[in-house]
């Protein structure tokens, strides 16, 4: 079973002026092949999801940039120590595309003031570190949000912050859509206008940093502490090895 949603009408952009598109986005900052790869996640499981609207918009447009995308579906996904050493094919699938992306765009509904229970569960999900491996770290980050009421920045703002704790690289730019109801039409299409327009920036920009950053994400995040402590583990094991040889 995939978790991954089928993006409907991928190459279909009506509010999208196709002219003013740059076809070399990237030029002189890095090489688009192999395709960027970017995961998708979104805020909400409402049948009419407006988070999942905007990460649908954002997705057509990676794609058209030169991206690949996933875009995964947390309807099943357990809340966090839910179960037992998070043994859970939801949890599985979300590290492994975390694993496999180069950069993420979150997206979440404004929730009394704040991102909701889904979305924080998918990051909490994501752990620093996990087998060697880093689901996070050095990936490039996009943060977007849609409210209910008039513009607010209170999600986008604890999706930086939990950005940073990730150890990403969240872009300078981001999208937030105030009264969400009215931007979507009845196909779940953002609407021609300011908002659309800024997602497209925000795509754009993300594109450009994960291709800058792609081929020196392992420089830009490595850490003295991180090369001590596993100094310290060598030393051990091999200390160890000796005792039991001696």
């Amino acid at each position: 079973m995939s978790r991954l949603r089928i993006l409907p009408e991928p190459d279909h952009m009506p509010a999208l002026d196709r002219a003013m598109i740059r076809t070399d986005l990237a030029a002189g900052l890095g090489a688009l092949e192999p395709k960027p790869r970017i995961l998708l996640l979104y805020g909400s499981l409402r049948e009419r999801s407006f988070s999942r609207f905007a990460v649908e918009e954002a997705a057509r447009l990676l794609i058209l940039f030169g991206a690949e995308v996933r875009i995964f579906d947390p309807s099943d996904l357990p809340l966090p120590d839910q179960i037992k050493d998070d043994d859970h094919p939801a949890v599985h699938e979300l590290r492994e595309h975390a694993l496999w992306s180069e950069g993420m765009v979150w997206c979440s509904p404004e929730r009394h003031g704040q991102i909701t229970g889904i979305m924080k569960a998918q990051i909490d999900h994501l752990p620093l570190e996990f087998g060697g491996m880093r689901p996070t770290q050095g990936r490039t980050l996009a943060v977007m949000q849609v409210s209910g009421g008039s513009q607010s920045f209170n999600a986008v703002n604890t999706l930086r912050l939990l950005g940073r704790w990730m150890r990403m690289f969240t872009i300078p730019n981001q999208s937030s859509i105030a009264m969400a109801f009215k931007e979507f039409d009845e196909d779940g299409r953002l609407r021609a206008s300011s908002y659309y327009d800024r997602i497209v920036d925000v795509m754009e920009e993300l594109v450009r940093f994960t291709v800058l950053t792609r081929s020196h994400a392992d420089q830009l995040v490595d850490r003295y502490s991180e090369r001590k402590a596993a100094a310290a583990k060598r030393d051990a094991a091999q200390d160890l090895a000796s005792r039991s040889t001696a």
